[in-house]
C-alpha cells in the first residue's frame, strides 16, 4: 500500500518542521528576553489538592526572584509529551525565612550565590539546573491553580508531590498597585480568573476590598483570602446553582448582573472574555480606572513568536511581553 505525497508529509515533514520551529522560538526568547528578573529553575511540587472538578491546587518550592501580582509562570513537567511549557499565573506566594531573625533575603541574590558552581550560561540567559536536597531552605513557596484542558495543562494537574516541573518567570507585567486612593477596590473573576487576583489582597493591606467571583459550580481559591484580617466581602455567583459557602453571599446568575462599578477607585479583573468586554464597558462609563488580565495561547512568554498579540488602541501587542496586564480602556475586544 503505497502513501500519498500529502500523507509523506504530514507524517514526516510537518512534525519536524514543527520542533525545528519549536527549537527557534526557544532561541529567540533566550536572546530577545531582557527581564533580567527571569529565571528557569527545575522545582519540586510540593502539595496538591483538587480543589473542584479538573480543578487542582499545585505548590512549588522555588527558589528565583519574588514574583509580583499579576506575574505568571510557564511550567512544563518532567514527565510531559509537550515542548513548550503553559503559562500559568501564579495564585499565591509564600516566602521562607532564612534567617533566625526572621528577616527574608531577596531570592535571586541568594539563588545567584548558593548556586554559582551550578550555572550554565545558554544563550545570554541563565538556566540553572537544580535538584532540590541539600538547599531546601532557599526561596519560597509557589501556588497555582490549574484547570485540565488541553494535553500540557493535563500533565500539570497530574503531578503529584515529589515530581518536578521546568518553572520559568516570573514573567509578564504586574497589577497597578503602588497609587490606589482610599477608596475601595473591587475585584472581579470569572471561574479560574480568579488566580491572577488572589496575590492582590495580602498587598492592599487595610485598604477596603470587594470581591464578584463567579463559578459555573463548585467555587474554590476562596479559603486562602480568610486568612486576612478584615476580609473582603465576597459576593459568589453561580450561573447553575445558587449557594452559600462560609460566611459569603452565594447567589444565582452572572457577574454582571451584580457587579457595578460605582464607588469603587480601581477595578481589576480577570476571566472569560465577553465577562470582560461587559465589565470594561460598565467601568469606561462610570469613569472608574479598569485593569484586566488578559489571556491568550503563548509560546515563547517573552514576545519572541509574536504569537500571543492582542488589539490595542496603540496597535498590536503582546499579550506576554506587553502584558498580560492592561487597561480597559486600551483594548479592543473581538467579541
Amino acid at each position: 500500500m503505497y502513501l500519498r505525497y500529502g500523507e509523506v508529509l504530514n507524517i514526516l515533514v510537518v512534525p519536524l518542521l514543527l520542533k525545528v520551529f519549536g527549537v527557534i522560538i526557544f532561541t529567540m526568547s533566550m536572546g530577545v528576553s531582557n527581564q533580567n528578573s527571569k529565571r528557569s529553575f527545575f522545582c519540586e511540587c510540593s502539595n496538591f489538592a483538587f480543589v473542584a472538578r479538573d480543578t487542582v491546587s499545585l505548590e512549588f518550592i522555588w527558589p528565583g526572584p519574588t514574583p509580583r501580582p499579576g506575574q505568571f509562570f510557564l511550567i512544563k513537567p518532567r514527565r510531559t509529551g509537550v515542548f513548550l511549557g503553559r503559562p500559568i499565573s501564579f495564585a499565591g506566594w509564600k516566602p521562607r525565612k532564612l534567617s533566625s531573625a526572621g528577616r527574608t533575603p531577596s531570592f535571586g541574590q541568594i539563588a545567584e550565590r548558593r548556586q554559582e558552581e551550578r550555572r550554565k550560561i545558554v544563550d545570554r540567559s541563565v538556566k540553572v539546573e537544580r535538584r532540590l536536597g541539600d538547599d531546601r531552605r532557599l526561596g519560597g513557596i509557589l501556588r497555582f491553580l490549574v484547570t485540565r484542558r488541553g494535553q500540557g495543562s493535563r500533565d500539570i494537574v497530574d503531578m503529584r508531590p515529589g515530581e518536578e516541573a521546568e518553572l520559568t518567570g516570573p514573567l509578564g507585567n504586574s497589577w497597578p498597585l503602588a497609587d490606589i486612593s482610599k477608596g475601595p477596590v473591587a475585584l472581579v473573576a470569572g471561574g479560574i480568573g480568579i488566580a491572577p487576583l488572589l496575590p492582590i489582597i495580602p498587598e492592599l493591606g487595610k485598604k477596603p476590598c470587594d470581591m464578584y467571583v463567579g463559578f459555573k459550580m463548585d467555587s474554590f481559591g476562596l479559603e486562602h483570602i480568610r486568612a486576612r484580617a478584615g476580609n473582603p466581602r465576597a459576593t459568589i455567583i453561580s450561573s447553575e446553582n445558587g449557594f452559600t459557602e462560609g460566611d459569603s453571599k452565594g447567589v444565582r446568575g452572572r457577574i454582571t448582573d451584580y457587579f457595578a462599578p460605582s464607588g469603587y477607585s480601581r477595578v481589576f479583573a480577570c476571566g472569560p472574555e465577553p465577562m470582560l468586554k461587559i465589565i470594561a464597558d460598565v467601568c469606561i462609563a462610570a469613569g472608574v480606572p479598569c485593569f484586566m488580565s488578559m489571556e491568550k495561547h503563548m509560546a515563547c512568554g517573552v514576545g519572541a513568536c509574536l504569537g500571543c498579540k492582542i488589539k490595542t488602541t496603540r496597535g498590536n501587542l503582546c499579550c506576554c511581553a506587553d502584558g498580560p496586564i492592561f487597561n480597559a480602556e486600551e483594548i479592543c475586544f473581538e467579541t
